[in-house]
């Protein structure tokens, strides 16, 4: 497996807790293990629980603001009743999945760690750090089987203009039925109460098919002919033309 963060191997040797933040999302650590995670690119997990029914947003809301400060939502959650143990580690889980893909995706910005920073959900199902990064290799490699042209991903869903035979599944359809050409996967996802990646996998098996469109890579910059190189490395003819370009100046 190919190591997705140096940093995150080395806080779970030194059983850190703290948040690791990354270009496109941040970890949460407790005892070197990944309690949680958050990215821009994922629903995150009260759209997870509330856009499909599992858990009213006044639920949510109430949990948040009577347990938040102690970093105890997750428990209250379930000691109030509104969720069942297993229903919450089951969506937490993926949700945590979920963005831990986009958190761990190859980046060029700074990766820094804040030391004893906890999040408000508080420990649900602690995930051992190579588990979460064997997840996300695996994830980002199953993607590239399906259809590898990454650009899909962030694009706006464009419906191709010709119909395909291929089949489309219900959730591929609910999909497509939300491809307006502005949204892109992640806003479709939220619509949905899906997770960002399930909704990726759909774009993507749809962009094989021919259902939507894949972007085009953007056209190499032109090169410069090769006796361009030549004419501005003779010293005669770089003379010759600032004699000329002097010459002009003076008429």
């Amino acid at each position: 497996m190919s190591v997705t963060s140096p940093m995150l191997e080395r806080l779970a040797a030194e059983h850190a807790t703290g948040a690791l933040l990354r270009d496109r999302g941040t970890l949460y650590l407790v005892d070197g293990q990944v309690v949680h995670a958050e990215s821009p690119s994922s629903p995150g997990l009260e759209v997870l629980l509330t856009a499909t029914g599992r858990l009213r947003p006044e639920g949510w809301q109430e949990a948040v603001d009577r347990a938040g400060a102690r970093g105890r939502v997750g428990s209250f959650l379930v000691d109030s009743g509104q969720l069942a143990g297993g229903e919450l580690e089951i969506v937490h889980l993926s949700a945590l999945h979920d963005a831990a893909f986009f958190a761990l995706a190859p980046g060029t910005g700074p990766t820094r760690f804040r030391h004893g920073v906890v999040h408000w959900m508080g420990p649900v199902h602690p995930v051992p750090t190579d588990r979460v990064e064997r997840e996300a290799v695996r994830r980002r490699e199953l993607l590239d089987q399906i259809w590898p042209y990454e650009a899909v991903d962030s694009a706006p869903v464009v419906r191709a203009p010709r119909t395909t035979d291929s089949p489309v599944t219900p959730r591929q359809r609910a999909v497509l039925a939300l491809a307006d050409g502005a949204r892109a996967p992640q806003d479709i996802a939220r619509l949905l109460g899906r997770p960002a990646f399930h909704t990726l996998i759909d774009v993507r098996r749809l962009a094989a098919a021919g259902a939507v469109e894949t972007p085009r890579a953007p056209a190499p910059p032109p090169t410069v002919p090769a006796w361009v190189a030549d004419v501005a490395a003779d010293p005669d003819i770089a003379l010759l033309t600032r004699l000329r370009d002097a010459l002009e100046a003076t008429l």
